[in-house]
């Protein structure tokens, strides 16, 4: 039966990693909740892309990191943090995408 990330996941947050790039963060409470959805296959960089709008090119680390029981990813700002255009000066409102994204 299909979830969704938020269901399973303890954190889900974005956040500013310096002006030109934002990062993603996505921790689980149980392994089994973290194997499930990296085994699934729903969470890749063709995956973020999609949601994101953005080309593959603009994910510049993607990265499961087992001990952590955690996925971290990274994005380049479409606008420079601060510059005119940009809406979001932390990164911390961008994960809402991810919220909905079905998982096994």
């Amino acid at each position: 039966m299909a979830t969704t990330l938020k269901d399973v996941a303890r954190v889900i947050r974005s956040k500013n990693a310096g002006p030109f790039e934002i990062t993603f963060d996505i921790m689980f409470a149980s392994e089994d909740e973290y194997r499930c959805v990296k085994k699934s296959g729903r969470l890749t960089r063709e995956t973020v892309a999609a949601l994101y709008g953005v080309a593959v090119s603009e994910i510049v680390a993607f990265v499961w990191y087992d001990p952590a029981l955690a996925v971290k990813f990274t994005l380049t700002r479409p606008v420079s943090s601060g510059n005119e255009g940009e809406r979001d000066t932390y990164g911390a409102q961008q994960h809402a995408p991810l919220l909905s994204l079905e998982v096994e």
